[in-house]
């Protein structure tokens, strides 16, 4: 988790759903100063309700989220950030715009917001709601080199992040924007399969859940490759490889890969839709 103690600058959400709540909490872990964070959403009782909860600033509109803050971060629905942006693309100079709607172009909130305006666009995931997101990034075509670095600190008080090209924000989509819903599958998948030999739900689920979590932070903390961690917990003629084999004939590798495939192309078509 990134460290925003010295983050010498002022953050506004607009839109106050649950991605803004886990970015403004994450934040505030990160030692962000709740002075410094505003939001501001249609719903006033939702502003009011999340600036009451943590302690940050609660606007009457986005206009004066603008105003007051140095880095706008876009938390509303794909159709409402265009309108957005040209109804206050006049207070655009200086600031920094990041948006989370999926779809958008930093194109097409460029074309909105005026030529020069800085805009980076991210892709979360809904982890990040317990700050364990995987968010890719990309840069517009006027996003400094200081404009990165915030919004990767930013995204990393919910997680980690990585840059990507704007090219690969689908495939971003596809692995880690879609791919929560894959593992939830797994999950269970994995607890119906212990039922099935004996085991009751509850214990199931809470053996399946950790067994994934734990797998995964093995690989993320030794960095050795998956199929090396894979050969390390299967023993000649023992229980893995007899598991192994049987998701081999069930192709789950190859289910795998065409679900990311799948979505990142349904990515691409309701970006230009």
């Amino acid at each position: 988790m990134t460290d925003l103690t010295n983050l010498n600058t002022s953050v506004g959400f607009i839109g106050a759903g649950n991605m803004a709540a886990a970015l403004i909490r994450g934040m505030l872990k990160s030692g962000f100063a709740a002075s410094k964070l505003s939001v501001t959403d249609l719903d006033s009782a939702k502003t009011e309700s999340l600036a009451d909860e943590l302690g940050v600033q609660a606007k009457k509109d986005a206009r004066s989220v603008i105003e007051n803050s140095d880095v706008i971060i876009l938390a509303v629905k794909p159709y409402g950030v265009v309108p957005l942006l040209k109804s206050h693309a006049t207070q655009s100079e200086g600031k920094l715009w990041l948006s989370v709607a999926a779809g958008v172009s930093t194109a097409t909130m460029e074309s909105a917001l005026g030529a020069q305006a800085r805009v980076v666009r991210v892709m979360p995931n809904t982890p990040a709601l317990v700050g364990e997101g995987a968010s890719g990034i990309c840069p517009g075509k006027n996003a400094l080199e200081s404009d990165m670095s915030t919004a990767q600190r930013l995204l990393g008080a919910v997680g980690i992040c990585e840059v990507v090209s704007e090219g690969m924000m689908d495939a971003v989509t596809g692995v880690s924007g879609s791919g929560p819903a894959y593992i939830f599958l797994v999950i269970e998948a994995m607890a119906d399969g212990g039922v099935k030999a004996g085991l009751s739900r509850p214990e199931a689920l809470r053996l399946a859940a950790q067994t994934v979590r734990g797998a995964a932070s093995l690989m993320l903390e030794t960095g050795k490759h998956p199929g090396e961690l894979k050969d390390m917990v299967t023993s000649p003629g023992g229980t893995t490889i007899a598991g192994v084999e049987a998701l081999e004939k069930s192709g789950l590798r190859s289910a795998l890969m065409g679900a990311v495939s799948a979505a990142a192309l349904r990515s691409k078509e309701l970006s230009q839709a």
